[in-house]
């Protein structure tokens, strides 16, 4: 998480599962571009792009700021919830007195679950093989 002072922006990074977002917010009219395309064109369904605008209605400045977001890795909620955190940090940078709020919304909580890794001797993470009686 850093501010570059040249361009004006403010950089945050979110993380989810195996999703990693990079944001970059500066002061414009509220337009939201994830990898070069339109939100509403990356994101397909109404929950996950609920899920990336959260912070931005909570601290309302939908319309006051300008998004762009780098996110690569996991699935398509995996990545709206790294987008999430991501602009939440961005906006705590943005504005010291949003850090209270963000945080009771928990917006700012990172989501420590991850996929549980396959062990030896078994066929996935947990599940054994097959018991046969003969």
């Amino acid at each position: 998480m850093s501010n570059t002072a040249a361009s004006n922006e403010i950089v945050a990074t979110g993380r989810r599962k195996t999703a990693v977002a990079r944001v970059r917010i500066r002061p414009g009219q509220g337009k939201i571009t994830v990898n070069d395309r339109p939100m509403e064109e990356f994101f397909c369904t109404v929950q996950q792009r609920m899920a990336v605008v959260a912070p931005l209605d909570i601290a309302g400045l939908r319309e006051q700021l300008d998004v762009r977001i780098r996110v690569d890795g996991g699935g398509p909620t995996g990545q709206a919830d790294a987008c999430k955190l991501g602009i939440a940090r961005a906006l705590k940078l943005y504005r010291e007195d949003l850090l209270q709020t963000l945080r009771d919304s928990g917006f700012l909580t990172r989501d420590g679950r991850m996929k549980e890794r396959k062990k030896y001797g078994l066929r996935g993470a947990r599940r054994g093989t097959q018991f046969s009686k003969r």
